[in-house]
């Protein structure tokens, strides 16, 4: 067995916005999130993101501008003692019905295909319903952290049996299990 996190990135890692984020500067981590993901990755456990970024798809941020956020974020994770082992996202609207935008669980997958993992094995943690719905599709344990859109998350997934304030505190509780 091969424990592993995956996480969604906005309203998780960092602050998520209605109007999306566009700018490096705009990318302003949720408190506690950089030093988890330290605390996992000086735990030995692989920490992955899948993400869904429409804002690509609509124009409204370029691939360049994404990557730049993401280079930011690593970066931050980086000094702070963590790693991030791989970014997976999906560019396309709601409409596109592809594979790779969550609820479906197409990022998941790629990650479990190409880094020989497990799903029951690891976590994904997000504050959206359809981040708990990807998990599920792809048999990975659900975690629901109360960031972001996770308040009004939980009243309509009130059987989500893994919920923390926070992406620290849920480390912090998976760390003393380990």
């Amino acid at each position: 067995m091969k424990r592993f996190v995956i996480l969604d990135r906005d309203g998780v890692i960092n602050r998520d916005s209605p109007s999306y984020v566009k700018t490096e500067d705009e990318w302003i981590p949720e408190e506690g999130s950089v030093e988890a993901i330290a605390m996992l990755t000086m735990a030995g456990i692989p920490v992955f993101i899948a993400t869904n970024q429409s804002a690509v798809g609509r124009g409204i941020i370029s691939d360049l501008d994404l990557q730049k956020i993401h280079k930011k974020m690593m970066k931050m994770v980086l000094e702070a003692g963590g790693k991030i082992s791989d970014i997976k996202y999906c560019p396309h609207l709601p409409s596109a019905a592809c594979n790779c935008r969550k609820p479906e669980p197409g990022l998941l997958n790629q990650i479990f295909v190409e880094n020989k993992l497990k799903g029951s094995d690891g976590f994904f943690v997000g504050d959206a319903a359809t981040d708990l719905q990807a998990a599920k599709l792809a048999g990975c344990n659900p975690v629901l952290v109360l960031t972001g859109k996770g308040k009004k998350t939980i009243e309509s997934c009130p059987e989500q049996s893994l919920v923390f304030d926070n992406l620290k505190s849920f480390v912090t509780s998976l760390l003393k299990k380990v």
